[in-house]
């Protein structure tokens, strides 16, 4: 089994930061693509940024220049700085990961139990 475990979502004022954290544990062999996903009251969830084992970032338009994902591939962990955080950006934020297991030999897609992020004032 895999586990996405994420954390640092919470409460915070316009304008203001969080970073969020999701680390990647169980039985892995390797990990491909991470990445943020978001999903607000009422709304399908939504992508919001995605880096790949190589560092090769996507974002989606609403996020550009004010979120920031980044991975350490040692303690297979992607984070998530939201900077500039508006009162639509507030989700539950879920990570997620394509990783290949000890014991499979395709890919398979890991969800986290998400993080509340709720941005206001």
């Amino acid at each position: 089994q895999v586990q996405l475990v994420e954390s640092g979502g919470g409460l915070v004022q316009p304008g203001g930061s969080l970073r969020l954290s999701c680390a990647a544990s169980g039985s892995i062999f390797r990990i491909g693509v991470m990445g943020w996903y978001r999903q607000a009251p009422g709304k399908q969830r939504e992508l919001v940024a995605t880096i790949t084992s190589g560092g090769s970032t996507n974002y989606a338009d609403s996020v550009k220049g004010r979120f920031t994902i980044s991975r350490d591939n040692a303690n297979n962990t992607v984070f998530l700085l939201m900077n500039s955080l508006k009162p639509e950006d507030t989700a539950v934020y879920y990570c997620n990961a394509m990783v290949i297991t000890t014991w499979g030999t395709s890919w398979t897609n890991y969800w986290g139990q998400g993080t509340q992020v709720t941005v206001s004032s």
